[in-house]
């Protein structure tokens, strides 16, 4: 059967005559940021970069030139703030604001980055100042098509004739980050005009080179609380999109602010960030909630769990107080049954691919492979098309194996397969996507040990003739990568990638996570790739496992079964002592993280206490210099700042005499309980102020925040 493709009509994309398609791909400059800087320093002037100048040229040349200010300057933070930042890390959330571009799908994805800082810091290096070592030069770091790449520039910033930023700013007018790392992905794209248009997706996968997986929402598998809980308490991160009027399913569209806020106050077309989810006991039952945040900052949702709607009042006031925030920031709450509704899909970006996957372990391979489809050669188009030339097409030998982790002796394996073209021009939407995909072909004992194998040649044309791949249904995409995910039985099998039509030019990747595989290229190059190995380091099957074993005995847990369980919890990571959790600790940890004053924790409250566990005992092992298992005053301040939190010196001391010995050091015990404190305290303060400096509370309401926590 042809193959079909979820467009409306297919995009063309010639190449002019006397140019080849495969001219070498304009890589990203590959300046020297350390090299450029000490120049700099040396010689006692400010960089500017020739390769993106501060002139129209790196804007575009398209529509965005229309909405340029007349008087357009260029110019330095140090000309627009006296005291100009690179990065604030005690903000808690992103703050930042869409400018001119009309790039949600990049803002909405760089708000699902800041939930995970070691991978924000890889992105965008923590080191740079508009102070020490100074030099108006500064780099950023993304996964460009297999490798990550180093993009450099300077900070002279696009502005008004009063001095704004006219594309993304922080709400804190002093913080540059975002408007430097946008002028950065700006310029490895070709220009600003070139993020107008994007998915979510893709910029999640320049942003972590992990694996993407979209779920159409109106279709949703019945176990998406399930996926997004994992997705949520793991190193994952999402996005989401709202439908366009008329449903089309896979397709990049511009947000248009002016036209698209529809009365319930979402916006067509438009993308958004999960920011959290949360199930919470109502008087009638309990309800799952989706949190999501709008990333031009400010058009929220108004229906159900808004932030004025009457859902809140059937909820315990502790409950209500930390997790109702009523201020126009673009972050509000609402139902799962509306998310499915309301929005088109769900993409969920993770570093190892272990979300769907039922197999134990943390381990996974991962390999890459680089192609290409040339015209009357390797270009012979998908299967549908009677011209016998789909066999001319590359294909990947792929040897599938049992985990050697693996615990449970399971019948199929996990692999995801991705393939992703590569475009050949320097401006990234000056080439529509061609439509492409893959086929997947079980290669069976006796022809997998044929002279097809042994000699590295390509399976003939008769092989494809006789044989259905394993994805029957197969859909050709007109994106930037497609990605699916099986479920195959150890064995042989072959990958074909292909454009839906015959000779169609381009350079792709196919990329392959497994726990275990061989992976190599037919009729080519005869060596095999050895697949990279990842790890989660932090919360993978095992400790899911571990958690739905201890709840399913029982739902809630108090006091004395949580000491129970931390207790003899392997903390293998302690090597000069173990920690223990006396019953008053615990006690104190269930205080605060008990939402609904049922005396209880829930395993979605367990799992946010064992997610700080984790994050917290990190922290502590790095601020212990003298391991001795406590925290003096001076570590205990730097291990409060390396959680990005801001406290005085005189609330340091104040919770060291409350949490500490008598000789004022602190326990990681202590310091759990400190920093729960803490990090909830904060929380509820930023939901109930609207102004930043102060919040009202009602009587029982302060009685709650107080005595109970």
């Amino acid at each position: 059967a042809m193959p079909f493709r979820l467009c409306l009509k297919k995009k063309k994309s010639p190449v002019p005559l006397g140019r080849s398609i495969f001219q070498k791909h304009t890589s990203p400059f590959q300046q020297n940021y350390q090299a450029l800087l000490e120049t700099c320093l040396k010689n006692k002037c400010l960089f500017t970069d020739d390769a993106f100048p501060a002139d129209i040229s790196s804007i575009g040349t398209g529509a965005l030139l229309k909405k340029l200010p007349q008087n357009l300057q260029w110019k330095r933070p140090h000309a627009l703030h006296r005291s100009p930042v690179f990065y604030a890390a005690n903000r808690k959330q992103l703050d930042l604001c869409q400018g001119l571009v009309e790039n949600c799908w990049f803002l909405a994805a760089l708000e699902a980055l800041t939930f995970h800082q070691d991978i924000l810091a890889a992105v965008v290096p923590q080191n740079q100042s508009f102070e020490r070592k100074y030099a108006g030069i500064f780099h950023f770091r993304f996964w460009h098509f297999g490798e990550w790449v180093d993009v450099v520039v300077d900070d002279r910033l696009p502005v008004n004739e009063a001095g704004e930023l006219i594309f993304v700013s922080s709400v804190y007018k002093n913080v540059f980050w975002g408007a430097l790392l946008e002028k950065a992905y700006a310029k490895l794209y070709g220009s600003y005009e070139d993020l107008q248009i994007g998915q979510v997706s893709e910029a999640l996968v320049d942003f972590t080179g992990g694996v993407n997986i979209r779920i159409k929402l109106a279709a949703a598998p019945p176990d998406l609380w399930d996926i997004l809980t994992r997705a949520t308490y793991s190193r994952s991160l999402m996005g989401c999109q709202t439908y366009l009027g008329v449903y089309f399913p896979s397709v990049s569209l511009p947000c248009v602010q002016a036209t698209k806020v529809l009365k319930n106050g979402l916006v067509a077309g438009h993308a958004y960030t999960v920011t959290g989810i949360r199930k919470v006991t109502c008087k009638d039952g309990p309800e799952n909630l989706v949190r999501l945040r709008n990333p031009w900052g400010k058009i929220e949702w108004k229906g159900d769990w808004s932030d004025s709607s009457y859902k809140w009042e059937l909820l315990s006031p502790k409950e209500k107080i930390l997790l109702r925030k009523k201020k126009e920031d673009g972050e509000f709450w609402m139902s799962l049954r509306d998310f499915k509704i309301r929005f088109v899909d769900l993409t969920i970006c993770k570093l190892t691919p272990d979300l769907m996957s039922q197999e134990d372990g943390k381990k996974w391979m991962y390999s890459l492979k680089s192609g290409r489809w040339v015209k009357g050669s390797t270009a012979g188009g998908s299967r549908g098309f009677c011209n016998g030339s789909f066999w001319m097409n590359p294909q990947y030998w792929l040897n599938v194996l049992s985990a050697e982790d693996s615990k449970k002796s399971l019948s199929s394996c996990n692999v995801v397969i991705s393939l992703m073209q590569k475009h050949s021009c320097k401006h990234r939407n000056r080439a529509p996507h061609l439509f492409i995909g893959f086929s997947l072909y079980k290669v069976c004992c006796s022809f997998s040990s044929c002279r097809w194998t042994y000699s590295n040649r390509k399976l003939p044309p008769a092989f494809f003739t006789r044989h259905q791949p394993v994805n029957k249904h197969q859909v050709f995409l007109d994106e930037r990568e497609v990605t699916h995910d099986f479920h195959l039985q150890p064995g042989v099998y072959v990958i074909v990638p292909s454009t839906l039509d015959p000779q169609q030019e381009s350079e792709f990747i196919l990329r392959v996570f497994s726990r275990r595989h061989v992976l190599r290229e037919m009729g080519g190059n005869t060596s095999f790739t050895l697949p990279k190995e990842i790890v989660d380091r932090y919360e993978g099957k095992i400790w899911e496992d571990f958690f739905t074993k201890i709840f399913e005995l029982n739902p809630e847990i108090n006091a004395v079964q949580l000491q129970r369980i931390l207790n003899n919890i392997s903390w293998r990571n302690f090597q000069s002592f173990r920690p223990s959790f006396s019953l008053d600790a615990c006690q104190g940890i269930l205080a605060v993280l008990d939402l609904n004053a049922s005396g209880t924790l829930s395993i979605q409250e367990f799992r946010v206490l064992w997610k700080r566990l984790v994050f917290y005992l990190e922290v502590f092992q790095k601020r212990d210099i003298s391991r001795s298992g406590k925290l003096d005053l001076v570590e205990l301040h730097a291990a409060v700042q390396e959680t990005g939190i801001s406290l005085s010196n005189e609330v340091c001391n104040l919770m060291a005499i409350r949490y500490g010995d008598p000789d004022l050091k602190i326990s990681f015990e202590s310091f759990v309980c400190f920093m729960l404190r803490v990090e909830i305290m904060g929380e509820a303060f930023r939901n109930l102020t609207q102004d930043g400096k102060g919040i009202y509370l009602q009587e029982s309401e302060w009685m709650m925040m107080t005595l109970y926590s």
